[in-house]
C-alpha cells in the first residue's frame, strides 16, 4: 500500500438513515486493511454523520448531502465528514461532557479517541476529519485548521 492511498467516498443525503449507511460504507473500506481500531473509527465516523444530520444545514434543508470520505496512509487512517456547514454553530466540544453524559458527546468521543482531529470551511462545505493512528493517542491533538483534511472541490 501507498503511503497515502484514497479508500473512497461516498455522498449520502442529511438525514438519519445515512448513519449507519455511513458507518457500513467505512466498515467496508477498513476491513481489507486491517487497521487495529477500525471499531473507534466507525464510533467516530457514526458520531460526526450524525452531528452533521443533527447540526448542520445538511439535515435541515431540503437536498441536504454529507460526504465521508477515507484516506489510508502510513499505519493510520484519516476521515472527512463533509456538511453543508452552518451559519450559526461552529464545532466545538463541550466543557460540561464526560463518559456519564446523556448526550452532547460527539466531539468530545472525537478528542478522546481521534490521534488527531479538526474542523474548517472549504468550497465543499464544512470539513470536520479525524485521524487515527494504529496505537491510541496519550494525549489527542486539535491540528491546525486544514492540517490534514483532503476534501473535495466544489460539489
Amino acid at each position: 500500500m501507498k503511503s497515502s492511498e484514497p479508500l473512497g467516498h461516498v455522498a449520502l443525503p442529511g438525514d438519519a438513515a445515512s448513519v449507519p449507511q455511513a458507518r457500513r460504507y467505512v466498515r467496508g473500506l477498513l476491513e481489507p486493511t486491517d487497521h487495529p481500531r477500525t471499531d473507534d473509527a466507525l464510533l467516530l465516523v457514526t458520531e460526526l454523520v450524525s452531528n452533521a444530520v443533527r447540526h448542520s444545514d445538511s439535515g435541515r434543508r431540503p437536498g441536504g448531502k454529507i460526504t465521508v470520505i477515507v484516506v489510508h496512509r502510513a499505519r493510520s487512517i484519516l476521515v472527512n465528514v463533509i456538511d453543508d456547514g452552518s451559519a450559526g454553530s461552529i464545532p466545538r466540544v463541550r466543557r460540561d461532557v464526560d463518559a456519564d453524559s446523556g448526550g452532547g458527546r460527539g466531539l468530545w468521543l472525537v478528542r478522546e479517541l481521534a490521534t488527531a482531529w479538526g474542523w474548517h470551511d472549504s468550497p465543499a462545505g464544512r470539513v470536520v476529519w479525524f485521524q487515527m493512528a494504529e496505537e491510541a493517542p496519550e494525549h489527542p491533538v486539535l491540528a491546525a485548521s486544514g492540517g490534514l483534511s483532503i476534501g473535495l472541490r466544489g460539489r
